[in-house]
Formats: C-alpha cells, sequence, structure tokens
C-alpha cells in the first residue's frame, strides 16, 4: 500500500487537537466513573475537582477544535472508500460525527450545571472560579442534571468506542488506509 493511500491527510492542529480530545476524554471517562464510588474522603474530592477540572478544559478544547473545523475543512472522504461503503455507513459516519461534536459540549456543560445546582462552584485548577450559570437547585441537580450529565457521558463513551470500531474495521477488515489520515505519523513505510 502506498503511503497515504486513503487520500489526504488531516493537518497537524486538528490531528494534536483529536488525540489531546481522545485522552482527556477517556481520562475523564474513568475518574468520573471512579470516583462515583469512592466513599467521602480526600482522595474523592479530589478525583471530583480533577474531573471538572478536564471537563472545563475539555469544553474549551472542544471549542477551539470545532472552531478550527469551521475554518480548515477536513479531507474529503477518498472516492475508493465512499464507493465501497453500503449508504447506511455513510450516513452512520455523518451522524456519528455530528454527535461526537454535540457530546463535546454536552457532556462538560451538563457537568458544570450539575455542579453549580447543587451550590458547588467550579474553580478551574483551583486557581479561576468560574460562575455557576444554574442557580443552586438540589432538586434539579439531583433528579436532573447528574442522570443527565452521567447519560450524555454514557454515550459519549459509547460513540467513541463505536468510532474506534469502524476504524479499527477501516484498517484491519477494509485495508483502506483511512486509519493513517488522523494517525500523527502517518501510515508506516
Amino acid at each position: 500500500m502506498k503511503r497515504h493511500a486513503a487520500g489526504a491527510r488531516y493537518g497537524a492542529v486538528a490531528i494534536g487537537l483529536h488525540w489531546l480530545l481522545a485522552l482527556m476524554i477517556f481520562g475523564s471517562l474513568g475518574v468520573g466513573l471512579t470516583m462515583t464510588d469512592l466513599p467521602f474522603s480526600p482522595l474523592r474530592l479530589k478525583l471530583y475537582n480533577w474531573h471538572k477540572w478536564a471537563g472545563i478544559t475539555i469544553l474549551l478544547l472542544s471549542a477551539l477544535r470545532l472552531l478550527w473545523r469551521l475554518a480548515h475543512r477536513p479531507p474529503a472522504l477518498p472516492s475508493n472508500v465512499i464507493a465501497a461503503m453500503p449508504a447506511w455507513q455513510r450516513h452512520a459516519h455523518s451522524v456519528t460525527h455530528s454527535l461526537l461534536y454535540l457530546l463535546f459540549f454536552a457532556v462538560p456543560l451538563t457537568g458544570w450545571a450539575y455542579s453549580s445546582a447543587a451550590g458547588f462552584q467550579v474553580v478551574w485548577f483551583g486557581v479561576l472560579p468560574l460562575p455557576d450559570w444554574v442557580s443552586v437547585n438540589k432538586e434539579l441537580a439531583d433528579a436532573v442534571l447528574k442522570p443527565l450529565h452521567a447519560a450524555c457521558a454514557l454515550s459519549l463513551g459509547g460513540l467513541v468506542l463505536l468510532h474506534i470500531a469502524a476504524t479499527l474495521k477501516h484498517q484491519w477488515i477494509d485495508h483502506d488506509g483511512l486509519f493513517w489520515r488522523m494517525w500523527p505519523t502517518g501510515e508506516k513505510s
């Protein structure tokens, strides 16, 4: 297979933001799943703070990524890849990417809203207090925002797994080289 057989690669900024957000989302989801099962302790408080800091950072990086994407169109899927994909896969590709972007914002915003409604101000990295954009309302926090944040986070996790599965399918079953368009080092020689 020739180098970059799947067509044009993403640019360095898009690749960097993709992988940085991927690492942060995996880390934040892992911390989120861990901290909720811990008894009240200094470790639990520390993990909640780290989780909030990661969420705000993910929100900011997502905004940057969206702005970058709007200003720098991603490379089109190569015609050979499009021709080999059934219509449902092309539709799933489009819907999945749109939902990922939606959840990049929904997850941290619902977490921030939950924290605000629960009466816990987010102080980014312990230095920058962020405004509460939902009034303190414990019932709203517990009955609506907490389950909404969890549902959005688990949905994001599920979509990320679907995205990874599709990527691996393209790499190991289709052998179309699509994977290398977003891999930092490009295709192996």
